[in-house]
């Protein structure tokens, strides 16, 4: 397999990130017939139309690429590259007509992030970061911000419904000690930690592509996004995950999210 130029590949993931902001600006506020999946997310025509197109763009350019996404049958899933692609993360916020739904995409090489696009159709906001490509907003490079500690963090999920089971205490520890919680951004969220307005963010029951392009935008930006075990993101991770602009306080968040009691009240000291 030939490997095309990086400042190919990110040119490429951008020409996709337009190519689905067509389809979704034409849907936006219309319209639409819902089907809903077995887990209750909605899914709709647009959803599905936006992953089609994006789709044969990468079969027409790069036939030997894999694409996984959320809304058809993986292609070559084991190829060394593998594109991974959410057309609209956020569903429920594009069909509410509120414009913090985001395209994900995602470049894997051996199941790693390499490169990553949120791209926000409505707003015209489009982040883009991986591997020897600082991220920008719009062209400008952005950011993770410092933050003295959980007290000063302001966290990111999407719903503290989706918390459940084991998952709930952890959860409720890490917004218990937290400056306050912004809820129902999806993957916008995770771009504000990128650009430096939030400090942190955590989701559970997450599929590789809700969390490979956020991995890859925030690393470039100088933050990290694990799973909850603090091990690297890839196609094989499970669905806990956390995001930190400042590494410090990543770790003090992963310990609480791990350690009840008093582990969890040393794990909320300063970090600096």
């Amino acid at each position: 397999m030939t490997r095309p130029p990086a400042r190919d590949l990110v040119a490429f993931a951008c020409r996709l990130a337009e190519a689905a902001g067509d389809v979704v600006r034409r849907s936006f506020r219309r319209p639409l017939e819902i089907a809903y999946k077995d887990d209750v997310s909605p899914v709709t025509e647009a959803d599905r139309r936006t992953e089609a197109t994006l789709r044969a763009m990468i079969a027409e350019r790069f036939p030997d690429h894999g694409v996984i996404g959320e809304e058809f049958p993986p292609e070559r899933g084991d190829a060394e590259i593998v594109w991974v692609i959410d057309p609209i993360d956020g569903t429920r916020s594009f069909l509410a007509g509120i414009p913090v739904f985001v395209t994900l995409i995602a470049l894997t090489r051996g199941g790693r992030p390499v490169l990553g696009v949120i791209d926000q159709p409505i707003t015209g906001e489009r982040w883009v970061g991986g591997d020897g490509h600082p991220t920008t907003l719009n062209g400008r490079p952005v950011r993770v911000r410092a933050c003295g500690g959980l007290a000063e963090a302001v966290l990111c999920a999407t719903s503290p419904a989706y918390f459940t089971g084991a998952d709930r205490a952890p959860f409720e520890r890490l917004a218990g000690f937290v400056r306050w919680v912004q809820y129902g951004a999806d993957g916008y969220g995770f771009a504000q930690i990128a650009g430096g307005r939030i400090d942190l963010g955590t989701d559970t029951d997450l599929a590789p592509y809700d969390y490979l392009a956020p991995a890859a935008v925030i690393a470039a930006a100088g933050g990290v996004m694990t799973d909850w075990e603090g091990r690297p993101l890839t196609l094989a991770s499970g669905g806990r995950v956390l995001a930190a602009g400042d590494r410090a306080l990543h770790t003090a968040a992963l310990a609480l999210l791990a350690a009840p009691g008093d582990a969890a009240i040393a794990a909320a000291a300063p970090t600096g």
